[in-house]
């Protein structure tokens, strides 16, 4: 049975059909209430951030973290989707659930809808309860960025093929007890630097494999400051998540391979075991223990790092977190991740590039680029296409969906 969306009273002025975002234009108000972000990243991505339609898919502990910091920087609209009733097990890491409340059985998202929206009434906040795999393309289209938390690998990629074809910006990102990922495609995206002018020329082209040096400009009124403007290319879930290589340097390298955490290759035969199986593999089931095992054994080799680093024991770690959640593992993981989201909106810093790998064992979260060989970016996929990062900010329609030829609204919250 398809779980359906239903509406919370709308106050007079609210909108219950779709996540529209807010119109141009930050008040004097707003001003006041961001003026130590704004000092940080300025008036104009302030504004960007302001304008931004976010999609969050799944609010479970993680989720919960990236919710909370991209509400409190100001993002103009938030849509939550996750067809999920609350569980016990939920009320143990996810801190916009109360047990007084008793919230078990209810909707997740909506069961969360009130808290988040006490964080910062200024921003919209949408819920629809749809499972988004029944969702079409044509729903994410309206979203500047769309962050998938905790899924199976099979949904990420579905989710990030949809994006490719709207051309918006894509992460992915899951917490298993003390361990984690981050994962971006922004298929093409551009950022300016502003630094000292040097006295060496900056030449225009590639830097590496995913950056290149679009122009260089002087700064209007400081003749001693210079805007660099770079351009990031990035390749899909599907084809990053499996068969993609680590750099040339680091294969080159005994001494970097030697350190990339093993828990890549853990995440990897994950994605690879539940992709085959269906199913999360059972640390106490000896069958898929074996599996497992020799599939982590095969992501690691393919990865061209050395067998020693993959220990009996981090597999035996690793399996006994599968599945489960840690709330300051979630609290890491979102903030960077949520981070990430503010600097791509606002287009003044480095984003992600393209894999972030947590390992609580070390303390580490490490950024390692994965990618094909070949083009990459919107020639990656050319049915990449649109205007990328704003393109959405309208939001028109975030919420609608047509199942069954019945048109669904979410539930919009202000």
């Amino acid at each position: 049975m398809e779980s359906q969306p239903t509406d919370f009273p709308a106050t007079e002025g609210n909108e219950t059909n779709g996540a529209a975002a807010p119109s141009n234009g930050i008040s004097a108000d707003e001003i006041a209430l961001y003026d130590r972000q704004i000092r940080l990243w300025g008036m104009k991505a302030q504004e960007k951030i302001r304008n931004s339609n976010i999609l969050i898919i799944t609010m479970k502990a993680l989720a919960n973290e990236v919710a909370k910091n991209l509400v409190l920087a100001g993002i103009g609209s938030l849509t939550v989707v996750d067809h999920e009733p609350v569980s016990e097990v939920d009320l143990g890491a996810q801190f916009f659930l109360s047990a007084e409340e008793n919230p078990v059985g209810t909707n997740r998202a909506a069961a969360a809808s009130a808290a988040i929206q006490r964080l910062n009434p200024r921003v919209k906040v949408h819920i629809d309860t749809v499972d988004i795999r029944l969702k079409p393309p044509s729903f994410f289209e309206p979203f500047d960025i769309v962050i998938a938390t905790d899924l199976d690998a099979t949904t990420l990629n579905i989710v990030n093929t949809a994006t490719r074809l709207h051309n918006r910006a894509f992460y992915a990102a899951g917490c298993h007890g003390m361990y984690g990922f981050i994962f971006a495609d922004l298929i093409e995206h551009d950022f300016v630097i502003e630094r000292a002018k040097s006295n060496v020329h900056t030449p225009i082209g590639a830097e590496s494999k995913t950056r290149s040096v679009v122009s260089v400009s002087p700064k209007q009124g400081d003749e001693g400051k210079e805007l660099v403007t770079k351009r990031e290319l990035y390749s899909t879930w599907l084809l990053a998540s499996g068969p993609s290589k680590l750099p040339v340097e680091i294969v080159r390298s005994p001494r970097r391979r030697a350190v990339v955490t093993p828990i890549l290759s853990c995440l990897r035969a994950l994605w690879e075991f539940e992709a085959t199986y269906g199913v999360l593999p059972d640390a106490s089931n000896r069958e898929q223990l074996k599996e497992f095992t020799r599939m982590c054994g095969e992501q690691h080799k393919n990865l061209g790092l050395p067998a020693e680093t993959l220990k009996s024991e981090v597999l035996r770690s690793f399996l006994q977190n599968v599945g489960t959640e840690i709330s300051p593992v979630a609290a890491v993981l979102g903030g960077q991740l949520a981070q990430d989201v503010i600097n791509v909106l606002g287009q003044t810093q480095q984003p992600i590039q393209n894999f972030v790998v947590f390992d609580g064992g070390s303390m580490e979260a490490n950024v390692y680029p994965l990618h094909p060989e070949g083009a990459l970016g919107r020639a990656l996929l050319p049915i990449s296409q649109g205007t990328g990062i704003g393109a959405g900010a309208g939001g028109a329609g975030a919420g609608e969906v047509v199942m069954g030829g019945q048109e669904q609204e979410a539930i919009v919250i202000d």
